[in-house]
């Protein structure tokens, strides 16, 4: 397609096999488009494309990443408001039919649908090495993850464990609590021995650093969630089936994944059939 369409925030170049995302720097668009610069979303990572009506006049074109394939989408697990969302793409309402034109170019090229995809296809975002949460500093070197604790904000647990260290092959997922939710968090899931079970509650684990009152924001702590998650799947390639398969039995993430397939459905990409027969296969893994 080679052609360009610029909306509010961003800037969508079509290309043969990809869309390249430019995002704008301003003080009106979202920190975290700011953060991610500019992605590249392969055309078999896409699921579907809708154009649907915005607020205040304008029109939301919004490509439907595939359930899988973008480590920075699995990372949020469907925690990100809309207007932080990078697949949406906000224009003016006048814009409508060039926007249709470009929905309709970029169906026409998909080959892929809703299933999830075996590998990450689209690349982790460039981040920040380290962020600080409430309770302490969180640091990656693209090999291991460390936390180093404040002495304001950790708990009297994390003081006595110390500051901590952890391989990405010794861990087997990410779970990012966004910071603008209750109880936001990030939390490093281990690979732990049959039975074993980590602590509940956050300020208590020394595998998570606490979010809050403006630690951890979204453009910091989502983006390197994101990474670090990339990172363990790529040094444990033979246990990407695995890893998945132990985010879906997670209640949040079924959910997400069920409202990610009603938007395919909606969409038409999806049968009836379809959509009942993997909603229930959803299910059934909780």
């Amino acid at each position: 397609m080679g052609d360009v369409l610029a909306g509010f925030h961003a800037v969508w170049e079509f290309e043969s096999d990809s869309v390249l995302i430019r995002f704008e720097r301003g003080i009106r668009t979202p920190k975290l488009f700011q953060t991610l610069g500019e992605r590249r979303i392969p055309l078999e990572a896409i699921a579907g494309v809708t154009l649907t009506p915005g607020r205040r006049g304008s029109v939301v074109l919004h490509a439907l990443p595939r359930p899988g394939a973008d480590p920075l989408m699995e990372a949020a697990a469907g925690q990100l408001k809309e207007w932080t969302d990078p697949y949406r793409l906000a224009l003016p309402a006048d814009r409508e039919t060039l926007a249709e034109y470009y929905a309709d170019e970029l169906r026409a090229l998909l080959t892929a649908d809703g299933t999830p995809a075996e590998r990450f296809l689209v690349a982790p975002p460039r981040t920040p090495s380290q962020f600080k949460a409430y309770d302490g500093k969180a640091s990656f070197d693209g090999e291991a993850v460390t936390f180093r604790w404040s002495w304001t904000g950790a708990s009297s647990a994390k003081w006595k464990a110390g500051d901590q260290t952890f391989p990405v092959a010794g861990l087997s997922g990410v779970e990012w609590r966004s910071p603008e939710a209750f109880e936001g968090h990030l939390r490093l899931l281990r690979r732990e021995p049959a039975g074993a079970a980590q602590p509940a509650q956050a300020d208590q684990d020394p595998a998570t650093v606490v979010f809050g009152l403006g630690y951890g924001p979204v453009h910091e702590s989502l983006p390197f969630a994101a990474s670090v998650l990339a990172s363990l799947r790529a040094a444990a390639p033979g246990a990407g089936a695995a890893v998945s398969a132990a985010a879906r039995r997670d209640p949040a993430d079924i959910a997400d994944r069920i409202r990610h397939l009603g938007e395919l459905h909606k969409a038409g990409l999806v049968t009836d059939e379809e959509f009942s027969a993997k909603k229930a296969q959803l299910l059934a893994e909780l």
